[in-house]
């Protein structure tokens, strides 16, 4: 891939990484590239971060044709930087493009674009312990027309954010609210492609929850509103008699990258891993009997979340007494160890920059 370069007149001041928080700080320079029917994606570009224009009547601000991912780059401790599975995102990228009309774009072409960002923006890449640079890559549609169809005018591109230490005090586990009422996805619908609606269909539950003291809002299917599916940014798993848990992907849930490696992870530590359907009612009755020893959810920004207590309804769930179980634990000091270079990477994971 050829691209330009345009240099920024006035680089920013880094801030302070023990105050970086997640996704409000954006480093100097973007990369770019547009797509037209006929020309196929070309003027690829890594220019200053800037406001877009864009026509009042781009379709994706009244079709949300939009598809996006999300990745990390990490500091190891001899200065180098670390992706990990970048490949394995730009691939699911492409999955959500064909399932929202957009044309998809080559995985290697992306990954080069991205390596590239990353080797003019690699003082960004944060050192201060368990803090990260977060990757967004995202295609908008941008015709200037009002019809509902396939736009025929793409804008692609990859902007970065220092982040901070998802456990700054150490790993919390958190409160889940189990959502009756409202859906978020239906298989056959979107639920399995990376696209901002499915994002925006969790916003009110989600505001609910935590006005109730949660965290965030596990979802159940759509048809029955009885099978367990994923929290709004996470993956879900039980540690049930000694086998993990996870709802198996059924086309309404996000094939997570954390969640695929968690599960390669534990097939390693020899435990026994179950992707079924696992329905809201028989969980509880298990967590009563004392069955469910653990909780916890996985995404690319925590890593490993532990669940401490999930409430449905008029029934409420306590989990490893409130605490980070054992697995959790072991799953998020491997994943991390592997990201971070701490520990080998058998499964090839990693590249460097």
């Amino acid at each position: 891939m050829e691209y330009s370069f345009t240099k920024s007149q006035q680089l920013k001041n880094k801030p302070d990484e023990s105050r970086l928080g997640f996704g409000r700080i954006f480093t100097d320079y973007m990369f770019t590239m547009e797509y037209k029917k006929g020309e196929g994606w070309h003027n690829a570009e890594i220019r200053p971060y800037a406001p877009f224009m864009l026509d009042p009547s781009a379709s994706v601000l009244h079709y949300s044709q939009s598809v996006f991912e999300g990745l990390k780059a990490y500091r190891t401790a001899d200065g180098g930087v670390n992706l990990f599975r970048a490949r394995d995102n730009f691939k699911r990228l492409n999955t959500s493009c064909v399932r929202l009309s957009i044309p998809e774009i080559d995985a290697d072409d992306a990954l080069f674009a991205l390596r590239e960002l990353l080797r003019v923006e690699e003082r960004w890449v944060p050192s201060a312990p368990d803090t990260t640079l977060y990757i967004r890559p995202t295609i908008i549609a941008t015709d200037p027309f009002l019809g509902v169809h396939a736009a025929e005018q793409y804008l692609f591109f990859i902007i970065l954010s220092p982040s901070g230490a998802y456990y700054p005090e150490g790993m919390a586990p958190v409160r889940i609210y189990v959502e009756d009422a409202f859906v978020r996805a239906v298989r056959g619908g979107v639920g399995f492609a990376k696209t901002g609606g499915n994002y925006a269909a969790s916003i009110r539950a989600g505001d609910i929850a935590q006005e109730n003291g949660f965290a965030q809002v596990l979802w159940l299917d759509g048809v029955e509103q009885r099978y367990v599916e994923e929290v709004g940014s996470m993956n879900m798993f039980f540690m049930v008699d000694g086998e993990l848990w996870t709802p198996a992907l059924n086309g309404s849930i996000l094939p997570g990258i954390t969640r695929d490696s968690v599960i390669r992870l534990a097939n390693g530590f020899q435990i026994p891993v179950i992707e079924k359907k696992i329905d809201v009612n028989e969980l509880f009755e298990l967590g009563a009997q004392g069955r469910v020893r653990e909780a916890f959810g996985t995404g690319t920004a925590a890593v490993i979340s532990p669940v401490g207590w999930l409430q449905y309804r008029d029934r409420a769930l306590t989990i490893a007494d409130g605490k980070t179980g054992p697995i959790a634990q072991k799953l998020y000091d491997s994943l991390t160890g592997i990201q971070f270079g701490r520990q080998p990477d058998p499964y090839h994971w990693v590249e460097t920059l």
